[in-house]
C-alpha cells in the first residue's frame, strides 16, 4: 500500500520538478523538491501521528517547527518545514495518466485502489467478536467533491460519508464503504438503499452466526429476515413508527410509563417500550424470542432487547470518538487526503486493538500511538543522520533520539580543520579540539580549565 503511494507521489514530484525547471525557478527550491523514499514517507506519516497525540493536527505548521523553544523538537529533527509541506501537497494515491478514464466509471477513482487495499487488510488481520454494529460516520470536508454530503446532526455537518461495520466490543473497524453519490454506469454503480448497503457490508461475516446492530435507517422486516435466512446472521435495530408492519397498538403513546408490549412471529420479535409519558421506542430483533425484562434496570423495567441494543449500538460512534481524540487530519482542499487521514486514524485504532490482543496487555492508546509514530520515523532518522548539509544541532538531536552518538571526531596534531561551532560561512580553521567530545573547536568557543579542576570534574 505504501509502496503504491510512493510510486504515485514520486510521479507527482517529477512533474513539479519539470515545471520548476521550465520556469527557471531558483535553485534553493531544488533542496526540498527531490523524490521521496519509503523511509521518508513513513516518517511523514509518523509525524502526523505524533501531531495527533499532541492535539496539534490543526495547528499552524510554522508553530511546530519554531526554534524559540515553543516548537516540537521531533518535527525539526525528522523533516524540514518546507519538505513536510512539500510532501503534504505532493502525496498522491493513483496514476494521474489513467485517472480520467477511471473516473468515467468511478467517482472515487483517485483513491479507490488504496481504500480497497486498506479494507481488505482490515478484514484479514482480525477475527471480530459475536456482536457487530453498522452505522455511518462523517469525515469533515468543505472542499469540492462530487459526493460531499450535508448531515445536520453531525458536528462537522459537511463532509465525506463512510458506512462502517465495527466490532461492538473491541471497536475494531472490519468493513467500510464510502458513499460516492450517484456513480456512472459500470461496476461501481451500486444502490445506496439501506438493504443493499447492509448486504455489502456484512459480506466478511456472512454465515458466521454473529449479530448485527443498526439504527432505524437500516432496520426493516425484509432485511432482518434476509440476514437470518440467507446469511445466518441475527440482527437488532430500532424501528421507525411509520413502517407498515407495525401494529397500531404498538405506536400509541397514551400508555403507562415503563410498560412494554411484545409481538412475536416465528423468527422475529417486536417490542414497544414506553420510557416516559407520551413516548414509545420500537425495537425489532431476530436474536430475542421472549418477553424477558432486564432486572438490573430496576423500576424502569426495560426489556432485554432494549438493553442489548443500547449496549451494542455505539460501535461506530466510539470509533468516531477515538479518531477525534488523536486525530491526524489536517486542513485540505483535496478529498483524497481527507480519506487518507481518515484511514490513518482507523489504522491506528485497529493496530492498537491487534497489539493488545496479541500481547495480552492493556497499553494506553496514547503510548501506543506515540511508539507507532516514533517507530515510523527511525528509518528516516538513520538516513538523515548521514547527511552533511543539515544544521549541526539537528545532527545532535538525531543522535539523542536514536541513542547512537556519532564517533568522536579527532584532530591530528598540528593539522588545521574547520571549527564545528562557527558558522559555515566563516570557514574558521583551528588545530584545537574538545577534550571531552573530540570535536574541532576554535578558541572563541572554548573555555580554559586547569588540570586540577579537570581532574575534579572527571572524578565527579
Amino acid at each position: 500500500m505504501l509502496q503504491e503511494i510512493l510510486i504515485h507521489t514520486n510521479s507527482k514530484i517529477r512533474q513539479r520538478q519539470n515545471k520548476s525547471a521550465a520556469n527557471n525557478s531558483k535553485s534553493n527550491a531544488s533542496s526540498y523538491m527531490q523524490e521521496t523514499t519509503l523511509g521518508e514517507l513513513k516518517a511523514f506519516i509518523g509525524l502526523l501521528y505524533l501531531a495527533g497525540i499532541t492535539k496539534s493536527n490543526r495547528q499552524n505548521l510554522k508553530d511546530l517547527w519554531r526554534t524559540d523553544g515553543t516548537g516540537v523538537d521531533i518535527f525539526r529533527t525528522t523533516l524540514s518545514l518546507q519538505r513536510f509541506q512539500f510532501l503534504q501537497n505532493a502525496v498522491r494515491f493513483d496514476d494521474k495518466a489513467t485517472r480520467e478514464q477511471r473516473k468515467q466509471i468511478d467517482n472515487m477513482a483517485a483513491f479507490r485502489c488504496i481504500f480497497d487495499q486498506f479494507v481488505h487488510r482490515c478484514q484479514n488481520a482480525y477475527s471480530p467478536s459475536e456482536f457487530l454494529t453498522i452505522d455511518e460516520m462523517l469525515l469533515a470536508f468543505r472542499g469540492r467533491c462530487l459526493f460531499r454530503v450535508y448531515i445536520p446532526n453531525k458536528p462537522a455537518k459537511y463532509g465525506l460519508k463512510i458506512l462502517a461495520l465495527v466490532d461492538a466490543k473491541s471497536f475494531y473497524v472490519l468493513n467500510l464503504e464510502v458513499y460516492a453519490g450517484k456513480q456512472p454506469s459500470g461496476p461501481y454503480a451500486v444502490s445506496n438503499k439501506p438493504f443493499e448497503v447492509v448486504e455489502r457490508l456484512i459480506q466478511p461475516v456472512s454465515g458466521s452466526h454473529r449479530n448485527i446492530t443498526f439504527d432505524n435507517w437500516f432496520t426493516g422486516y425484509e432485511l432482518m429476515i434476509h440476514l437470518l435466512k440467507e446469511h445466518r446472521l441475527t440482527s437488532v435495530g430500532t424501528v421507525r413508527k411509520n413502517k407498515r408492519q407495525i401494529p397500531e397498538s404498538f405506536i400509541r403513546t397514551n400508555r403507562q410509563p415503563n410498560s412494554s408490549l411484545f409481538g412475536f412471529q416465528k423468527d422475529i420479535t417486536l417490542v414497544s417500550y414506553a420510557p416516559k409519558k407520551n413516548k414509545v421506542v420500537l425495537v425489532m430483533s431476530t436474536m430475542h424470542h421472549d418477553n424477558s425484562i432486564d432486572e438490573s434496570t430496576g423500576e424502569k423495567q426495560k426489556p432485554e432487547m432494549i438493553t442489548f441494543y443500547n449496549s451494542t449500538k455505539a460501535g461506530v460512534d466510539v470509533v468516531d470518538e477515538l479518531s477525534a481524540n488523536y486525530n491526524v487530519s489536517r486542513n485540505s482542499k483535496r478529498w483524497p487526503m481527507t480519506l487518507f487521514y481518515g484511514i490513518l486514524n482507523m489504522a491506528a485504532i485497529n493496530a492498537c486493538i491487534i497489539y493488545r490482543s496479541n500481547k495480552n496487555v492493556t497499553t494506553k492508546r496514547t503510548e501506543f500511538i506515540r511508539n507507532l509514530g516514533l517507530s515510523m520515523i527511525y528509518e528516516h532518522l538513520h538516513s538523515r543522520k548521514t547527511k552533511k548539509n543539515i544544521p549541526r544541532y539537528i545532527h545532535q538531536r538525531i543522535e539523542e533520539q536514536l541513542g547512537e552518538p556519532s564517533p568522536r571526531p579527532t584532530v591530528a596534531p598540528g593539522r588545521y580543520v574547520r571549527c564545528q561551532d562557527c558558522p559555515y560561512k566563516k570557514d574558521r580553521k583551528t588545530k584545537h579540539s574538545c577534550n571531552a567530545c573530540g570535536k574541532p573547536i576554535c578558541l572563541e568557543h572554548a573555555k580554559f580549565i586547569c588540570e586540577n579542576c579537570a581532574d575534579l570534574n572527571s572524578a565527579d
